[in-house]
């Protein structure tokens, strides 16, 4: 392909297409093409004819979930094989093939029924079959789940030989459903080295442009972008989509400009459009692109970029068993409470990632890692780095972390190095080498960069980028061996400015053995900064760790205008004795909470601890915080220790859980927390009332109202409707979820029998959306005394309104309030 030189035009709609031609609203779209290939393949001649470069198969659902809804799920090949044979046909030498593969349609644990595998499986069976039919390339579209993304992404690289366009696709707010940004997706999608990464469906064209924009100024891959015709809106009894082909045109200028490379359509767009699109962006080159590869990290919703230009960062290093009694038998129990509430501690601390090590003799360990990463990201949302020798531990730790995480460790030894590498390149990892062989750690710096540099050749030879690399110097301890000590920081300098790696220091082994281990440490970590270190690996309880990083930050001019120093240094004054700031801020057992620390230079003025609490408060305090940190496991013990202490069941709901729950919400409006959060907590209530109930009075539980919900016939797709269900009933509504592609009248039925307060409607397909319709007049022809609210990614309140609904809810979250203000209470 030749995307350097000229802009690529990919196809339009196809659900649009297929519905001009007969398709009916819950036919299954992959098999109406197969029936009626002719249809289908005059389809694709339309789009090459108005000039598209790249054609997509007729298999955006073509996967075994998404199948298995029309009874087809044991046909993936067959139907793969049949759509890319005729996209095939259609194209002859004219066009490219790209293979269609969207969304399971399911979600990955701990919020869904699907793990890593069954995703991995699923798109790897679709991929397969389409590279074997013949397809050029994969053209993966519509994900809204940053985790499904790796998954597919994953199986591509790992079962095929095809290049890979990737797209996400976002919300108003400039994330994805599951509170992904596109800084944060495109740091997780580039390193499985796609052919190119970008955004599809959406909104229109100017709402693709910004994301488009931001991605263009973090990365040298090629950028693919494929907008909506805008929003569908109801025009009589016809839904139509706004976006003209002249607009849609005067819009592929404008993403151009921004650095799109291949421009194409989503929902709506027709022939007409691609053909606009595509005769005022033919024969022109692509924007001028620096180009550029950062080493980065990343978690669901936040990103961690290094770099000279970049805050100073560091892993915290506390989730490590080695000499820790308490949280060894946490995790040789297999509870993991210790394990998460150190990850929380760290986060509120600042740590920008965490280390995780599970390192106790005689468990399982890769099945405690799995554990550890699934419960430690439902706790909190940064990077980490999984620490472990165990390749099994080390994969089944990347395959459940939702982002990019980093491996530690790798020791330069080929044996070693073709066990971790492979893991790498397969999940999309970074990996840190050390300078450690066989012959263990060389004395001078020249032979520890020797190390280095064949970790780097041994990693290019396994497929990583030069971004993917992490070099750790090693760091030997002053008390034994002082001569050695600055080896470390001449090796480190080389690697950073000579081989451009990351570089990773465990610096506090430099003390080990010598009194005032802070000064030394604190110390050598100014160094090693200064010497081009990326990632310490350090306590972040550790005052004067912390204050070498704020300053550090500053002298090196990493810190903007000194920002972060001045906010957190603002009421620093002459050194006196003060509870220590880090231990009062985060209550942490063990460190000395009301001993007198004192500092060289002073410290922040901290005011004095305030009287012991009352214990009745403690309590419902920390109930609340489960709900808040979705502390699935925990909530039980709490409620149950609540309960001992004689609370009462009725107290503990209205001043604990509901406080919990309603905080979680208000997060998530001020985007502080995104839909993965709300849901945990939302599970969390739905635990804790489950324990609580049988010692509430009946009529004293919160029954907010029944709501009778369903997707509409016709429509397959539940995953919204499944959230708002999820939702409403922990907000203490009685809900009847009637499942998906149901008729009017059982819908009416139901709402009939229940005596229901509101019926939910939910559509994803604008071909379903008229259904709404029908039973908004059915609840009126029947005398219903409910009413009805909608929702759906194709709607807007504009069409609600059309149709005559009570209301329409954006997503989960609003769907509780107008839920709540349609019953006549009000948060």
């Amino acid at each position: 392909m030749m995307l350097k030189q000229r802009i690529f035009i990919l196809d339009g709609a196809m659900g649009t297409m297929l519905q001009q031609q007969g398709m009916q609203p819950g036919e299954c779209p992959e098999m109406f093409g197969i029936n009626h290939a002719s249809v289908l393949g005059d389809i694709h001649l339309q789009y090459i004819e108005a000039g598209a470069d790249i054609i997509e198969t007729n298999t955006f659902g073509a996967n075994r979930y998404k199948l298995a809804e029309y009874g087809l799920g044991d046909r993936v090949e067959e139907v793969n094989l049949a759509a890319v044979n005729i996209a095939r046909q259609s194209a002859g030498s004219r066009a490219l093939v790209a293979v269609s593969i969207g969304p399971t349609g399911k979600m990955l644990k701990p919020v869904g029924e699907l793990d890593f595998d069954d995703m991995f499986t699923a798109f790897a069976e679709q991929m397969v079959a389409g590279e074997k039919a013949g397809a050029d390339l994969i053209s993966i579209e519509t994900m809204s789940d940053i985790g499904e993304m790796r998954a597919a992404l994953a199986a591509a690289r790992h079962c095929t030989r095809l290049p890979v366009i990737a797209h996400m696709t976002y919300e108003n707010s400039g994330r994805t459903m599951m509170g992904t940004d596109p800084i944060t997706a495109l740091v997780i999608m580039e390193a499985f080295q796609p052919l190119a990464i970008g955004a599809n469906c959406s909104g229109g064209a100017g709402e693709l442009l910004p994301v488009i924009a931001m991605m263009n100024q973090y990365t040298s891959c090629y950028l693919s972008v494929e907008p909506n015709a805008g929003l569908p809106r109801l025009v009589g009894t016809d839904t139509v989509f706004p976006d003209s082909p002249e607009n849609m045109a005067e819009y592929a200028l404008k993403l151009r400009d921004a650095g799109a490379n291949l421009i194409g359509g989503c929902c709506g767009t027709t022939p007409a459009h691609i053909q606009a699109m595509s005769s005022v962006l033919k024969g022109l080159a692509p924007a001028q692109r620096t180009g550029r590869k950062i080493f980065a990290l990343a978690s669901r919703s936040r990103h961690v970029i290094l770099g000279n230009t970049q805050p100073l960062a560091f892993i915290g290093e506390r989730i490590n068993p080695t000499a820790r009694k308490k949280l060894a038998q946490d995790i040789k129990e297999g509870h993991m409470q210790v394990v998460v509430e150190e990850a929380r501690k760290q986060a509120a601390c600042g740590a920008p990632v965490l280390d995780v090590n599970m390192g106790v003799p005689g468990i399982d360990e890769p099945r405690a890692m799995q554990q550890a990463i699934a419960d430690i990201q439902t706790a909190i949302d940064i990077p980490v780095s999984i620490d472990s020798t165990n390749p099994q531990a080390v994969e089944e730790g990347l395959k459940n972390f939702v982002g990019r995480a980093l491996i530690n460790s790798t020791t330069g030894e080929d044996k070693q190095l073709d066990l971790i590498l492979p893991l790498a390149r397969k999940y999309g990892a970074a990996v840190l080498g050390l300078c450690l062989n066989e012959n263990g750690i060389p004395e001078r710096a020249e032979d520890r960069v020797a190390i280095a540099r064949h970790i780097y050749k041994r990693a290019q030879e396994h497929g990583l980028r030069d971004e993917d690399i992490y070099i750790d110097c090693l760091v030997k301890t002053a008390s034994a061996e002082q001569s050695q000590v600055m080896e470390t920081i001449k090796a480190l300098s080389t690697v950073k400015n000579e081989l451009q790696l990351g570089t990773v220091l465990g610096v506090s082994n430099v003390s080990h053995g010598l009194p005032a281990r802070e000064i030394i440490n604190s110390a050598y970590l100014a160094m090693a900064f200064a010497a081009g270190l990326d990632l310490p690996i350090l306590n972040p309880f550790d005052q004067r760790m912390m204050d070498i990083i704020r300053a550090a930050g500053v002298l090196l001019n990493r810190d903007n205008h000194c920002n972060e120093f001045i906010n957190y240094y603002r009421d620093y004054k002459a050194a006196v004795s003060v509870p220590h700031p880090i231990c009062e801020q985060c209550n942490i057992p063990g460190l000395l909470k009301n001993s007198k620390v004192e500092s060289a230079g002073g410290e922040k003025n901290i005011t004095a601890p305030a009287a012991a609490p009352d214990q009745k408060a403690e309590d419902y305090k920390a109930l609340k915080q489960a709900v808040l940190q979705g502390n699935r496991d925990g909530i039980t013990s709490l409620i149950q220790n609540a309960l001992k202490e004689g609370r009462k069941p009725l107290e503990i709901v209205n001043q604990a859980l509901i406080p919990g729950i309603e905080e979680a919400g208000e997060l998530y409006d001020r985007k502080k927390y995104f839909l993965p959060q709300l849901m945990m907590a939302a599970e969390t209530m739905k635990k804790a009332f489950a324990e609580i109930k049988p010692y509430l009075q009946e009529g004293t539980g919160d029954n907010s109202g029944v709501i009778v919900i369903a997707t509409v016939e016709g429509d397959i797709h539940d995953i919204g409707k499944n959230i708002v269900s999820v939702m409403l009933e922990n907000y203490g509504f009685k809900v009847i979820d009637l499942g998906k592609d149901v008729p009017a009248a059982v819908i009416l039925d139901r709402a009939e029998q229940e005596k229901a307060d509101i019926i939910g409607l939910s559509a994803l397909m604008t071909t379903t959306m008229p259904r709404m319709k029908e039973v908004i007049e059915g609840v009126k022809q029947r005398g219903l005394k409910c009413q009805v609210m909608v929702g759906g990614a194709v709607l807007n309140q504009e069409y609600a309104d059309n149709i005559g609904a009570d209301a329409y809810s954006e997503d989960a979250r609003e769907a509780i309030l107008v839920a709540r203000r349609l019953m006549g209470k009000f948060l």
